[in-house]
């Protein structure tokens, strides 16, 4: 497993806008749907309930469990206004990978909804977008100045997972299957709490890295 970091976000981060779904004021709704929307995840990523060990070393972020490939490092997000993390990188030679979990229907469908509002808001922003069909259905590419994005999502019963690479234009072809091979072997842990759908799953860090973060913080 990688080194680990700490990374403030700025205003003028790529990032910004497209970082997450904001939540919205409705109630998972248990009741089940034949018209549901949910993602093939036979071959990952698994919700915790349904997971056996397969050995792989992941970083355990409480709401998600993400495998963290030989050469790679993990890089921690604080939030400068609550000084607490935002989120939880993966950067590989590819680009710098993300993934989030959420809230979200039992019956799916989120997805759709967020990928058709993230185009909107990266082509708002000026980048080339363009919408295709991936494992787990729609995938989003863009190209914003220099830097190349791939997003994917997975719609389960009650969350949401959304990945994320953020690389060089070089390394796209290369990148997309590095995301797909994290996110695939990501897990879920999304606790049986009700909560607004598009919330935003809670992250916390190991002990050691969270040691780890406030001696840096401590010396500046």
């Amino acid at each position: 497993m990688g080194i680990f970091g700490r990374k403030r976000r700025t205003e003028g981060e790529s990032a910004g806008r497209h970082a997450a779904p904001e939540a919205d004021d409705t109630i998972e709704d248990d009741a089940y749907d034949e018209d549901s929307e949910l993602s093939d995840v036979s071959d990952g990523p698994f919700d915790v309930a349904d997971f056996e060990d397969d050995g792989v070393p992941r970083i355990d972020l409480g709401s998600v469990k993400v495998p963290v490939p030989d050469g790679s490092q993990v890089q921690v997000e604080m939030d400068p206004e609550t000084g607490g993390v935002r989120a939880v990188h993966v950067v590989t030679e590819q680009g710098q990978i993300t993934v989030s979990a959420y809230a979200a229907p039992r019956t799916g469908g989120l997805w759709r909804e967020v990928s058709t509002e993230l185009a909107e808001q990266l082509r708002a922003d000026g980048a080339k977008v363009n919408i295709g069909r991936g494992v787990w259905g729609l995938e989003i590419s863009a190209i914003v100045g220099d830097v190349s994005l791939r997003f994917v999502g997975i719609d389960r019963p009650r969350w949401m997972l959304r990945g994320v690479i953020a690389g060089p234009q070089s390394e796209a072809a290369a990148a997309v299957e590095v995301l797909r091979g994290i996110v695939r072997r990501t897990i879920v842990d999304r606790g049986d709490a009700p909560m607004p759908v598009r919330t935003p799953l809670t992250i916390t860090l190991p002990e050691a890295v969270a040691e780890h973060i406030a001696a840096q913080q401590q010396q500046g």
